[in-house]
C-alpha cells in the first residue's frame, strides 16, 4: 500500500526531513519454528513484515492489518516480544524521506492464508531458520531483534 493519508499529509508539511514514527513488525513463526521474512521492494532488504501504526490504531491491530495488506494472510498475535528504537531503526528511502522508527515487535502465527507478496511493498517472502537468516541481506535492526524473537519462540511455543 502506498503512503498512508496521515503520513502523506505530514510529509507535505515537513518534506523529507527526519520524522519519528511508531511502527510494528510481525515475527510470524510456523510450527517448525521457522520465521517468515519479507523482501522489501523499495530498499531491497529482508525483514519481518510490518509497517506504520495509523492514528488511533492499536499496535496489535496494526500488525494484523499490515500483514493482511502486504502478504494477504491473517495472523494470530501471540505476544509482544519487545519495543525497539535507535540508530539501527533509522531509514532513508529512495525518495529521500528520512524516518526513525520505534517498533513494537509481535510473535505471531498464521491463522489463515498462504503468504504472497503484494508486489508493491513486498517483492518476495520465505520461511527461514535462525541459521538461514544470517545468509540474507537484512535490515540493520534485524540482527538486534531476530535473536530475541527466536528465543521467545523457543521458550513459549517451541
Amino acid at each position: 500500500m502506498p503512503m498512508s493519508p496521515f503520513l502523506a499529509n505530514l510529509r507535505a508539511k515537513v518534506g523529507p526531513d527526519l520524522i519519528m514514527l511508531p511502527s510494528v513488525s510481525g515475527f510470524v513463526f510456523d510450527a517448525g519454528g521457522r520465521l517468515l521474512m519479507a523482501r522489501h521492494q523499495d530498499v531491497g532488504f529482508w525483514a519481518a513484515p510490518g509497517g506504520g501504526v495509523d492514528p488511533d490504531e492499536r499496535p496489535e491491530d496494526a500488525v494484523v492489518r499490515e500483514l493482511k495488506e502486504e502478504l494477504g494472510v491473517e495472523v494470530a498475535v501471540m505476544a509482544l516480544i519487545g519495543v525497539y528504537g535507535g540508530p539501527e531503526f533509522r531509514a532513508v528511502y529512495p525518495n529521500g524521506h528520512e524516518v526513525g522508527y520505534v517498533t513494537a515487535t509481535y510473535a505471531c502465527t498464521l491463522a489463515s492464508g498462504e503468504p504472497e507478496p503484494d508486489g508493491v511493498e513486498i517483492s518476495d517472502v520465505r520461511w527461514v531458520t535462525e541459521d538461514e537468516l544470517g545468509t540474507l541481506h537484512t535490515a540493520p535492526w534485524t540482527p538486534l531483534v531476530a535473536p530475541q524473537a527466536f528465543a521467545w519462540w523457543r521458550e513459549h511455543a517451541g
